[in-house]
């Protein structure tokens, strides 16, 4: 393996997080950032940590970015880039679930389609899908989310097995509840709904991010052992102990019951009316 990664999404969180890493590292680091403001900020931020990175405007939707890309030989490819659009699946309106598919789903399956073919010609590459626990599993007011992650788990397992032939590795992350800014987000989004709050089923004024959630460390440095070679699972849920709680939440699917509980509000749902934003697991 050569040490060369592309990065989308790298002017926030994870990517920028495991660009700054790599870069420390020295790889070479070509970090994609959706708007141009961004550039700016994150080649200040990395001569402030000492590290040298390739910033350029990488809008993974945006069909002449990715032909920008479309020649260029990375021995890694880490799509990062991603929205959460949060939300009951009742009142999610139609513009916001085609643009969380868009984003998480079909620009980067565009854009790994133009690396993939340029990796198989050299028989060797590794692409990494940032996927998340929520494309295991799904609670409410993610399901748009969840949907466009269950959708990359899908792209990335049936990838993994065309592109074994070619040399080229496939692995995802799975992170759970970290503190970035993103999951929080996800339950502010609804602010950009152009449909009349009063026809909401639920009042998301009251509604956040359902989980405690951790420093974003572990996640760091799984991404750069996954990337470098280090670690070879191919799926690699962090934090790591609740891996066991994701099978189960899986698992329990095959017994669950369509009609249990009915009249009663979900536990998960009670959760997120009594949660605050932002609010750190303890320990």
């Amino acid at each position: 393996m050569g040490r060369t990664v592309l990065i989308t999404g790298a002017g926030s969180g994870f990517g920028r997080a495991v660009a700054l890493q790599l870069a420390a590292r020295n790889w070479k680091v070509i970090a994609g950032v959706e708007i141009p403001s961004q550039i700016f900020q994150l080649e200040q931020e990395a001569a402030h940590h000492g590290v040298g990175l390739q910033v350029e405007k990488l809008d993974v939707t945006d069909p002449a970015d990715r032909e920008r890309f479309s020649t260029l030989d990375v021995d890694v490819l880490l799509n990062n880039a991603g929205i959460g659009e949060g939300g009951s699946m009742v009142d999610i309106p139609e513009e916001n679930l085609r643009r969380q598919f868009e984003v998480n789903v079909i620009g980067p399956v565009q854009l790994t389609q133009m690396i993939a073919r340029r990796m198989a010609a050299r028989r060797a590459g590794r692409i990494v899908f940032m996927s998340s626990c929520a494309g295991l599993t799904s609670d409410p007011f993610t399901g748009a989310y969840s949907a466009s992650k269950h959708a990359i788990e899908a792209i990335a397992e049936a990838l993994g097995k065309e592109l074994q032939e070619f040399g080229v590795a496939v692995a995802t992350i799975n992170p759970g509840p970290f503190l970035t800014g993103f999951n929080d987000r996800i339950f502010d989004s609804w602010k950009s709904w152009e449909t009349d709050p009063a026809r909401n089923l639920f009042d998301y004024t009251r509604i956040a991010y359902p989980y405690r959630q951790f420093g974003i460390e572990p996640v760091v440095e799984t991404t750069v052992g996954v990337i470098e070679g280090t670690i070879n699972s191919y799926r690699n849920v962090e934090p790591r102990q609740n891996a066991e709680m994701q099978r189960q939440q899986m698992d329990a699917a095959w017994t669950r019951k369509s009609d249990e509980n009915l009249g009663k509000r979900f536990a998960m749902v009670e959760t997120a009316y009594a949660m605050q934003p932002g609010m750190p697991a303890e320990g």
